[in-house]
């Protein structure tokens, strides 16, 4: 799916400069704890997150996100949208919340592209 109709379906407000909204996403990921997103995530997703610092773009240039979706209508910093312009990923904020999000984009037919990871006890 393309980063436009994504962009479309989830009500997006894009936030970062001449983005490219031609990208094809192959999946999502939703998460706040990064290292879930490190762990967990596969190559060209897009990540839903409640996460606004700088640490979620750097984050997700390490893991070749290839856009990230702020749920719940949250706006980063201008320091984080600066950021995402120097790493070329495009941020989008939507006022839906992660569970809605998730559900818009799989229903759509959007696959998740997480591994599943085991719980150390």
């Amino acid at each position: 799916m393309k980063l436009t109709d994504i962009t479309r379906l989830v009500e997006g407000n894009l936030l970062t400069s001449d983005s490219n909204l031609d990208w094809e996403i192959r999946g999502a990921c939703g998460a706040d704890l990064m290292s879930d997103v490190l762990a967990a995530i596969q190559p060209d997703a897009i990540l839903l997150t409640g996460l606004c610092n700088p640490q979620v773009v750097r984050t997700a240039q390490m893991a070749d996100v290839r856009a990230i979706i702020f749920v719940r209508g949250k706006r980063p910093s201008q320091e984080t949208i600066q950021l995402a312009e120097q790493e070329n990923i495009p941020l989008i904020s939507s006022a839906y919340g992660m569970f809605e999000l998730c559900g818009r984009l799989y229903q759509a037919g959007l696959p998740s592209l997480e591994v599943n990871l085991d719980c150390e006890e």
